[in-house]
């Protein structure tokens, strides 16, 4: 396993795929905590009123029953229902609010990330060793930290908030019924978004450090990513060999094939090229085998032991070799060239067999482009 010191390279894209499969991102239960709760505020401020209006025409409904109310259950279980109808729209309304914001501030940070693999269950989890090593090691000293601060940032707010409606509260039960609950709500409310806000601040420092601990975790070794390289790419050695085989299987297909080819193209000392052409057809002619050095040499061999004609052409050779692979038509600006060369064997053909007179020499410059000359 390497060692802590030696991860020093960042996280591969296969490595972040891996771990979020895992469940392994990063996650601010600060920043979760501080949505919900400052949520909560804001949605009770906005509602105050309306929750207060609920309650106080629940208060009068309920305390306002006429006799035949009181002895008829009926008209108990009606009153019970219009409260609940009441007091609903405002209270679905807040939890709604609530939850949004709790599932925002989940995936807030580090995005929505769904698997079982975390859940399933891990030794690691119920070991002491890894237990005791989480509660004195860095993070459990981190986690120390934010509890503290977040008791006394909320309890000096608290406090605060006390201070400040102390007169207020006293006096309450001086005003009148209904004015008095409205100014509660109203203390209540500020006092709780003053406690609420005491938790941005934690949020604010956890989100970064969050972030930073899990890119820690997730940084990986030199010799790691050259581990991951290697499985995903394949060995080296035998990436050499498969294509070392391929290479040999495509030569072994293509010295089948030269004994069938129409003329090899050559510059004699290191490139050849077998081209095949259907007269019949209407397709380009073809190369059906191409080689430099030995390659080159054991095609001229072929060659010459089926009486396949060989025109030296340096130049034409190099063109079509660069340009143009194995089983492929040539490209359409060497048509006129290599109809030249097509022709002058023909021709010579003809001329063997007694069928025609003796073609005059290949031209040496044939009409080759400049940008596939080579």
């Amino acid at each position: 396993m390497a060692d802590e010191s030696d991860k020093t390279e960042d996280p591969t894209g296969k490595k972040v795929d891996d771990s979020r499969k895992k469940g392994q991102i990063a996650r601010s239960k600060e920043l979760s905590t501080a949505l919900v709760l400052v949520g909560s505020a804001a949605c009770l401020m906005l509602m105050s009123s309306s929750i207060a209006e609920a309650m106080f025409n629940i208060t009068q409904r309920t305390f306002t029953l006429s006799r035949d109310e009181t002895y008829d259950y009926n008209h108990m279980f009606q009153a019970w229902g219009q409260a609940i109808e009441t007091i609903a729209s405002p209270v679905l309304l807040f939890m709604f609010v609530v939850a949004a914001a709790g599932i925002y501030g989940s995936i807030a940070l580090g995005g929505y990330n769904f698997t079982w693999q975390s859940a399933s269950p891990k030794a690691s989890k119920i070991n002491p060793l890894a237990g005791l090593k989480r509660m004195f090691g860095m993070n459990g000293l981190v986690e120390l930290l934010k509890a503290l601060a977040k008791f006394f940032i909320v309890a000096a707010m608290a406090y605060a908030a006390m201070m400040f409606f102390h007169d207020e509260a006293l006096h309450i039960d001086m005003e009148l019924y209904p004015m008095n609950l409205f100014h509660a709500m109203d203390m209540v409310q500020w006092s709780f978004l003053i406690m609420c806000c005491a938790l941005i601040p934690i949020a604010i420092f956890d989100v970064p450090y969050q972030a930073w601990k899990h890119n820690k975790e997730m940084k990986m070794s030199k010799q790691e990513v050259k581990d991951e390289r290697k499985n995903s790419d394949g060995d080296p050695q035998v990436k050499s060999r498969i294509r070392r085989l391929q290479y040999q299987s495509a030569a072994r297909r293509m010295m089948q094939e030269v004994p069938h080819a129409d003329v090899v193209v050559t510059n004699p000392t290191h490139y050849s090229i077998a081209l095949k052409y259907d007269q019949n057809g209407t397709k380009a002619p073809v190369v059906v085998a191409k080689g430099v050095d030995e390659l080159a040499m054991h095609i001229r061999k072929i060659a010459n032991a089926h009486e396949v004609p060989i025109i030296e052409s340096p130049m034409l050779a190099r063109a079509i070799y660069y340009s143009t692979e194995a089983e492929q038509p040539i490209p359409d600006k060497l048509f006129m060239a290599v109809a030249q060369v097509l022709a002058y064997v023909y021709q010579l053909k003809a001329y063997k067999k007694g069928k025609g007179k003796r073609p005059k020499p290949l031209r040496k410059d044939l009409p080759i482009p400049a940008e596939l000359r080579r």
